[in-house]
């Protein structure tokens, strides 16, 4: 009932600031009943054993069918229960800045029509579970999402980006911006040419030449570069990024993570990049730690910037900032940590998802058991959804190879589960 609330309050004025797109859909959707049957059947199986999904699709086809809705409303009815939780997943679990993900979904979606009503359902079924929920970077990735998919269809499902082309894409409209701003070129391809695809894909022309330029005029390789800025200065739809270029040091990951935590940021998602030439190029996206964005004040961003620069510039100073500890406030929890981990072939690295209850300085914690190993953290996916986190870690040992001995992984599956719960209540009632 109150996700079918939460559909008819997009409709009015008053929820056009906060849900701007919700409410400029849910008044063009061509039938408003058939998102109302949705919203009322999407959880409606759930306690009954199986897939709550699936079940609750074969009921409201039976529904359907005893109330005389046509073969197409039924069909779309039933595919809307039946993917409730497509969009979210898709939204917090992938990479949506890769063009084969927003694809596949884009052919799981198949039409402009499914995807705004599927859009709709997914922000109302966020917002009736726990309005807290939305924050700024959700709503960020969610309208990514929608808006990158709808472009998708409209090209055609028969001509997909190619990843090639959306890289040299980034790179010329980057190139264009360097040059009004006098920046040398070749210098530019130089350090282009040690970066992977994984950047260019991630990342906007803006912040492609923003990061290049800073990188080449950067007076001291020994000091860290950390660029800070806001991603949108709209209240609803806006995180801080903070940029942060360093030589690829053992543990920089943790000592970065723990330093964040140590300011009170709470991070909503980690871009980790290394070049051929040794060298990092992480993207962190935070809010405050009560999930709100960042104070735009200048003073209290510098002190953010410092602060980094000082805790990173020693290598020496790691272990104490990842040993360092910030004491927070605990909630009671029931929900006991959950680790797997499996090796890409393609990739040459090993995957290490974690699923836990969220709270403060949960990546300090993990950062820590990677630092004590002598892991290195490749790249990141974190993903809070409720009030748990599923976090997907590629990393490799010392070597840059994946984790191959069993027995390490055991290790390190038992003691990310152990240090993740000893801090938590767990509440066996």
């Amino acid at each position: 009932m109150k996700v079918i609330q939460k559909c008819r309050q997009f409709r009015h004025n008053d929820h056009r600031e906060e849900f701007p797109i919700a409410h400029r859909i849910v008044n063009h959707l061509p039938k408003i009943e058939l998102l109302y049957i949705a919203a009322l059947f999407h959880d409606i199986a759930k306690g009954r054993g199986g897939d709550h999904s699936e079940l609750g699709a074969e009921d409201v086809i039976e529904f359907c069918e005893m109330h005389h809705l046509g073969k197409w409303d039924t069909h779309l009815v039933s595919w809307l229960v039946r993917n409730h939780l497509l969009m979210s997943m898709t939204a917090q679990r992938k990479d949506i800045s890769d063009p084969e993900v927003i694809h596949r979904f884009a052919q799981q979606v198949r039409d402009v029509t499914h995807l705004d009503y599927l859009y709709v359902l997914t922000i109302a079924d966020i917002n009736a579970t726990n309005h807290s929920l939305w924050n700024s970077w959700r709503a960020t990735l969610m309208r990514k999402l929608y808006t990158d998919t709808k472009r998708s269809l409209r090209r055609g499902l028969e001509n997909p980006i190619n990843k090639e082309d959306r890289i040299e894409q980034i790179q010329h409209e980057a190139m264009l911006l360097l040059r009004r701003q006098g920046v040398n070129e070749q210098a530019v391809e130089s350090l282009w040419a040690s970066i992977g695809d994984d950047y260019f894909l991630r990342e906007t022309a803006q912040s492609v030449a923003e990061h290049s330029k800073a990188i080449i005029e950067h007076p001291s390789p020994e000091i860290p570069l950390v660029l800070i800025r806001q991603t949108s200065h709209r209240v609803f739809e806006g995180a801080t990024e903070i940029f942060i270029y360093s030589q690829d040091i053992q543990n920089l990951f943790a000592a970065t993570v723990a330093t964040m935590d140590q300011l009170h940021l709470n991070i909503q998602d980690a871009r980790i990049i290394v070049t051929d030439s040794g060298h990092a190029l992480n993207t962190y996206v935070v809010l405050s730690d009560d999930n709100t964005a960042l104070s735009e004040n200048p003073e209290h961003l510098f002190k953010i910037k410092q602060r980094l620069i000082e805790e990173l510039d020693d290598p020496n100073d790691y272990p104490e900032i990842i040993q360092r500890r910030v004491p927070r406030q605990m909630k009671l929890f029931a929900m006991p940590t959950e680790v797997n981990i499996s090796n890409d072939a393609v990739a040459h690295q090993t995957i290490i998802e974690v699923i836990t209850p969220d709270r403060p300085g949960l990546l300090a914690k993990i950062g820590l058991i990677f630092s004590s190993h002598n892991l290195s953290v490749r790249k990141a996916r974190i993903a809070s959804i409720g009030e748990r986190v599923e976090d997907f870690f590629f990393i490799t040992d010392q070597s840059g190879l994946p984790v191959s001995d069993p027995a390490l992984c055991e290790k390190l599956q038992q003691e990310i589960c152990e240090h993740l719960d000893e801090s938590l209540q767990l509440n066996n009632h």
